[in-house]
């Protein structure tokens, strides 16, 4: 289980989250919210890109996240990947998972069956030697969620990873993420625009508006309800 508690972030005068409360105990929980929401803020807080203020905390299987710096916590298990890909072309498919795997705390033969393992899963292992610039767009995505998975997760964050795919990408990719609880036994905590895509694969899902949680339970509740049709599907009168 994920508590978070009056979790704020500050940008000048304005308050990015404003004393968020949730406990998340789904194996895949969705984020959604229009833009400036908050929702990339929530993950830069879980992986120590920002600062939280005041009495914020964010504990994982009794543990203080917010006490630890960024790359302890990627060591525990907090991973990410972002809205822009980070495949670097002249690395290949495997070299790019292997970075993540680099400043972990396995041995040397872990490392190599952590990275077959993550490059298995995500259907990359006959492509492990191709180089990152031969790939397309969703082949990127792929590597983004293997270097995710590889290793020890414990908490799997995922930005907008279903942008600029197609329908048949999104599909494929929504398998894989429904996958990961089962695999890696890690939460998912999933921001996407796409409803279709949040609807399928995640079990609870919050909303956030300007900062301040609206909604939070199970996602076919939550996309039903009517200040979150109003605040992020834009229906009039809801």
């Amino acid at each position: 289980m994920i508590t978070i508690d009056k979790l704020t972030v500050q940008f000048g005068g304005v308050n990015a989250l404003n004393e968020v409360c949730l406990e998340l105990r789904a194996p895949v929980v969705g984020i959604i919210g229009p833009n400036g929401a908050g929702k990339t803020t929530l993950l830069n807080a879980f992986s120590g890109f920002v600062a939280p203020s005041g009495a914020s905390r964010i504990a994982a299987e009794g543990v203080e996240l917010l006490t630890m710096t960024p790359a302890a916590r990627a060591r525990w298990g907090v991973r990410r990947s972002f809205q822009s890909e980070q495949v670097v072309d002249d690395l290949s498919v495997g070299e790019n998972v292997q970075v993540m795997l680099d400043s972990s705390d396995l041995s040397r033969a872990e490392r190599a069956a952590a990275l077959h393992r993550a490059l298995a899963f995500v259907g990359l292992l006959d492509q492990r030697d191709r180089p990152g610039g031969s790939l397309d767009a969703f082949e990127r995505r792929l590597v983004e969620l293997a270097r995710a998975v590889a290793g020890r997760p414990r908490i799997v964050l995922l930005d907008e990873p279903g942008g600029g795919l197609s329908g048949s990408e999104v599909e494929r990719l929504r398998d894989v993420i429904g996958r990961i609880h089962a695999e890696f036994d890690a939460i998912t905590l999933l921001i996407d625009h796409d409803v279709t895509l949040i609807a399928a694969v995640c079990v609870e899902t919050v909303v956030l508006d300007f900062g301040t949680l609206i909604a939070h339970g199970p996602t076919a509740q939550v996309l039903a309800d009517a200040r979150v049709r109003s605040a992020y599907l834009g229906e009039e009168g809801a």
